[in-house]
């Protein structure tokens, strides 16, 4: 027990997220890099080398330099097993990461230097507050000229309403940019920009020792005494309790493209993070400790090999240990199953694992019979919650381009809606099938892998709606009415639900309005 005990200690599981690029791929490399799970470091998505990060696996993501799916890695660091979800930045899949915060303990979130908080960051952290995860802020990009450290401060604290506090400090930024000063572990890190490693890290407590300008130019090292002395003064001490409740946030500046100031927040995070927390299920709360094993699934990605059409479905241990081959409850089909392959991953790199502890992510081989949401216990009745389809904004039919390839389209756009990524409405009045997503760029990421991963055509036309909205009502003659009044508007989800679809906002007000005893829900999880 004690070993297992030890094992969720050790646990580290983390989401990076950000506003699309911010650099927060970038970064992700370079933490595997420390933790030796990869060996070259270099511009992450340069076209000299054709090389693209080891986290944007999928064509699409090489092409377009940009996450469009998350991705999970794993690696260990100094006796600690660390999981990174490498989530999109990109707002049209903003569902994807909104459900990937779910399945972790605490979270880095990566802003410009340049750009500052941008509108992504601030519903992403609208999430975190909501869940009261613990958040670690890194202001990248510090070799390029940007905004005054303290004036970024302030932007954090005003926009995403949390305290701060710098764990480490700029030297200078832009061309002039020196290295960090870690106040954490009282270090100097100098860096010598051509070089793709730290050039010389020294124990330095005493930051206003004349020793300092040995290292430094006069001007930087009064520059960074005034700025300490001005944090010391301005910021409160820094708490792990106030972080791990959600209250403080952590700051540390550097450059992930340069590896500035990485490895002061790796170092950081893995003694101050958080291991495993409680997760909230319908019936109870569970503990990571206890012995029996319990998880669920927060994501289901098509094609991971695309040469066997293989869909895996991403599973978070929640408690007790995991083990290949042991019968594990599937609590929606009420039926035992067993997994003689289940993996681990370092993006779409996969190995088999024999056992997982709370906080690993596994990957299930999915035939079908997993949904996002579904949970797996040793045999116990637990449904955990949080993992909501919200409702979409955008909508088009989906035409097959290609008779002769009406099979290949239905498994294609079958897998790709499991996923999650955009959801799927036979319209009832007259069949046809209706695409909804939160954003454009799921359209052309669909079209493109029916095309790539499936060989199927598919051909968008669109059509004028403003919502989806899940309805039940107790009055079954008000339902009956609204159905006979919206005939044309009325569709099924994939789970056979109703839902009505709003032409306008003006019109679903006045439905409401007509229809008072009818509950119109605009997330799936009602």
């Amino acid at each position: 027990m004690a070993a297992y005990q030890e094992e969720i200690q050790r646990r580290r599981t983390f989401a990076i997220v950000s506003h699309p690029d911010a650099g927060k791929t970038t970064l992700t490399e370079k933490l595997l890099l420390f933790g030796g799970a990869i060996h070259i470091a270099g511009a992450v998505k340069s076209n000299k080398i054709r090389r693209t990060a080891t986290s944007d696996w999928m064509e699409i993501e090489k092409q377009r330099g940009i996450s469009v799916a998350t991705s999970v890695m794993a690696f260990d660091y100094r006796n600690y097993r660390i999981n990174i979800l490498d989530t999109p930045g990109h707002q049209d899949f903003a569902e994807d990461t909104f459900r990937t915060l779910t399945a972790v303990d605490s979270v880095i979130i990566v802003v410009d230097a340049a750009k500052g908080v941008e509108t992504q960051t601030r519903r992403l952290m609208e999430v975190c507050r909501m869940r009261r995860t613990p958040v670690i802020v890194f202001i990248n990009k510090m070799d390029r000229e940007g905004k005054d450290p303290f004036d970024l401060l302030d932007e954090v604290e005003a926009e995403l309403h949390i305290r701060v506090r710098p764990l480490s400090w700029p030297i200078e930024m832009g061309q002039r940019f020196r290295g960090v000063y870690n106040l954490h572990a009282g270090k100097l890190d100098l860096y010598t920009p051509s070089k793709q490693t730290v050039t010389e890290s020294i124990e330095f407590t005493d930051i206003h020792s004349p020793e300092l300008e040995k290292h430094l130019d006069p001007g930087p090292a009064e520059k960074l005494r005034n700025g300490i002395e001005l944090i010391e003064g301005v910021y409160p001490a820094f708490e792990v309790a106030s972080y791990l409740e959600g209250e403080l946030a952590p700051v540390f500046f550097g450059s992930a493209l340069h590896n500035f100031g990485v490895k002061e927040l790796l170092d950081c995070f893995v003694q101050i993070a958080p291991s495993p927390r409680p997760v909230q299920a319908i019936e109870r709360q569970v503990r990571p400790e206890e012995a029996a094993f319990s998880g669920f699934v927060f994501k289901i990605h098509a094609n991971m090999d695309p040469n066997h059409r293989s869909c895996i479905a991403f599973v978070k241990v929640c408690s007790g240990r995991f083990e290949r081959n042991a019968n594990c409850k599937h609590v929606r089909l009420d039926r035992m199953m067993r997994f003689s392959s289940p993996t681990a991953f370092m993006a779409q790199k996969k190995e088999i694992v024999d056992e997982a502890f709370a906080g690993d992510i596994v990957g299930l081989p999915d035939t079908g019979n997993f949904k996002i949401g579904d949970s797996l216990t040793a045999g116990e009745n637990l449904h955990f919650r949080g993992l909501p389809s919200f409702s979409p904004e955008m909508f088009n039919y989906i035409e097959n381009a290609d008779p002769m390839k009406a099979k290949q389209l239905r498994k294609g756009i079958e897998q790709l809606m499991d996923e999650g990524v955009a959801q799927l409405f036979v319209n009832r009045f007259n069949g046809r099938i209706i695409v909804g997503t939160v954003g454009t760029l799921q359209f052309e990421v669909i079209h493109y892998r029916l095309l790539h991963e499936y060989g199927a055509q598919c051909r968008w036309e669109p059509v004028s709606l403003y919502k989806a909205c899940w309805i039940e009502s107790a009055n079954a003659a008000q339902l009956e009415n609204f159905r006979k009044r919206k005939v044309q508007y009325m569709a099924s989800d994939r789970d056979g639900r109703e839902v009505y679809l709003a032409e306008s906002p003006y019109v679903l007000t006045m439905a409401r309005q007509d229809f008072p005893e009818i509950k119109f829900h605009f997330t799936s999880e009602f």
